[in-house]
């Protein structure tokens, strides 16, 4: 695959809001959008964004709340179209954050047939509002999302076993390949950022006899949903390389595990010899397959997040230097988010939320290491009026990775 010389994105930093709309253990709708009230704060997040010089923001369609049945209820996500138009910022909608329909089931296949036609008439919604470029995730997380609703059973359709996450991670991927296309019909030159966790598992040091379980988590499960929708599984499902696009690969300080045998994996400490660099893991992507690439998540926690951002950096530069095709890096997300299962905020976001009104107070140090590294990349600080007439020169990146030559890759990047 050539390299390209232009970004297929306005900036390189990029950023995004948790919007997460499972049924939970309890049974009950979750709604991160009003939880975190962004949908309230749209303007004022969009405009942090702009005011930091981050040109695109992972956005999520709540697919639940949007679809009636027989019609869409597309005005819920009008302060957000709203707000890209006012702060020239680019949304790549998530089409399906863990949520769908009460009616529906991944299991059964009206699945497909409702997912296409949402994805089909959502792409309708936005083309006609605005002449794109037109980005799209149809579902985010598929491997995670086999986990959590497979067979840990956090959200539905709440199945618990090894046999039920292989099914619904395929049936999942087959769903997103039928979306892909449904908006394609409509925008044929929509792109698709396709984001699963990049991950290493290793054995516990005491039960080596787990090595190929680790190893098959790592090397085969890891890849298996990117694998199906660039069809090198299941080609029947209709996957191929313009179907797979850009590969979006999230990178938490919790990605390297130790294989559990029941249960969430546990995160190896940052002083695990059996970690490995993170230029490691995004080259085993890369060579996989040769598509233009993201980091599609990425955060550390509360004061850690500045230092978290510099080893992702100098990681990813890395990469660029081994000739990775590299074209941002979201921060993720822009505002703060809850725990799950613990609630309380993360403080991994941007911006911290305070007080019951939840004011957006950007995190300093983490925005001043921010600026640190657009300096590098010779990048812009804050949008203009339209950053799309300069898309990021890839070029500069690299030339700001060869200028770190002294920064090298290592295993302590976290």
């Amino acid at each position: 695959m050539e390299r390209a010389r232009h970004s297929i994105f306005p900036t390189f930093f990029l950023s995004g809001f948790e919007c997460s709309t499972f049924l939970w253990k309890d049974r009950k709708r979750r709604d991160l959008v009003a939880e975190t009230r962004h949908l309230e704060c749209a303007d004022q997040d969009y405009a942090i964004l702009a005011d930091l010089g981050i040109g695109v923001a992972r956005e999520g369609v709540p697919w639940p709340m949007v679809d009636k049945g027989d019609s869409y209820d597309f005005s819920l996500v009008e302060p957000f179209l709203e707000a890209q138009r006012t702060h020239k910022v680019l949304p790549i909608w998530d089409m399906c954050h863990y949520g769908y329909p009460d009616r529906l089931d991944p299991f059964r296949d009206d699945f497909f047939e409702a997912f296409g036609a949402y994805c089909g008439a959502f792409a309708k919604h936005v083309a006609e509002r605005g002449k794109g470029p037109h980005f799209f995730t149809p579902i985010n997380e598929i491997t995670f999302f086999g986990f959590i609703g497979g067979e840990w059973g956090w959200v539905a359709p709440y199945r618990n076993t090894k046999e039920d996450r292989f099914e619904l991670r395929k049936r999942l991927c087959q769903a997103a390949i039928v979306g892909v296309n449904a908006i394609r019909e409509v925008i044929p030159d929509a792109r698709m950022m396709h984001v699963d966790p990049l991950v290493l598992v290793v054995p516990p040091e005491d039960r080596p006899d787990l090595a190929d379980e680790a190893w098959h988590e790592t090397f085969e499960d890891t890849f298996y949903a990117w694998d199906i929708l660039a069809g090198k599984k299941h080609p029947e499902l209709g996957g191929s390389p313009e179907v797979l696009d850009v590969v979006g690969v999230n990178c938490y300080s919790f990605g390297q595990m130790e294989f559990q045998e029941n249960g969430p994996h546990k995160a190896l400490g940052p002083k695990d010899p059996r970690i490995k660099p993170l230029c490691e893991l995004l080259r085993l992507a890369w060579d996989r397959y040769h598509r233009p690439m993201i980091i599609g998540e990425t955060s550390g926690l509360r004061e850690g997040r500045p230092a978290w951002l510099n080893d992702v950096m100098e990681e990813s530069l890395a990469a660029v230097r081994e000739g990775i095709e590299l074209h941002g890096v979201c921060l993720f997300p822009g505002v703060d988010m809850p725990d799950w299962h613990k609630g309380g905020w993360l403080h991994n976001g941007i911006c911290d939320l305070e007080g019951p009104e939840m004011k957006r107070v950007p995190y300093p140090p983490y925005v001043d290491e921010l600026r640190k590294w657009q300096r590098i990349l010779n990048r812009t600080e804050h949008l203009d009026e339209d950053p799309m007439s300069d898309p990021v020169d890839l070029q500069d990146v690299i030339d700001a990775a060869q200028r770190l030559t002294t920064v090298k890759s290592d295993q302590n990047w976290h």
